[in-house]
């Protein structure tokens, strides 16, 4: 019998270590795991397939992450939204939050095991 599909993550990180770090903890953790590294591709990538989750960066470089947020509800790209950030001020929390994003994770607080068993939990 087909083994049953993986769920995809898209992951959107301009740190090229935290993104593979991501891929590679998601992945082993039984996810399909695609990482991009600004939000251009992103948004790019969510056009043309659909995936079960979404890892966003706020800071980087040609798009910003709260831009990739407020495109994905002008396109009803539904895809849920994890925010992994350096930003720490709740304004930013709540400004993501706002646009659609389910959580908000501190990334110098929160240890890629926590981030991934919160994403095992979340696509149960």
């Amino acid at each position: 019998s087909m083994a049953p599909m993986k769920k995809k993550i898209l992951i959107i990180e301009d740190e090229k270590p935290m993104a593979r770090a991501l891929k590679l903890k998601l992945e082993h953790a039984g996810f399909e795991a695609k990482a991009v590294f600004n939000g251009e591709d992103g948004v790019e990538v969510l056009q043309k397939e659909t995936y079960a989750l979404i890892l966003l960066d706020l800071v980087m470089p040609k798009m910003e992450g709260f831009k990739v947020l407020e495109i994905l509800n002008e396109k009803k790209i539904k895809t849920p939204v994890i925010v992994v950030s350096n930003l720490s001020q709740e304004d930013d929390e709540k400004r993501a939050k706002a646009l659609g994003a389910k959580k908000f994770f501190i990334k110098s607080n929160t240890p890629i095991a926590t981030i991934v068993e919160w994403v095992v939990q979340f696509l149960q």
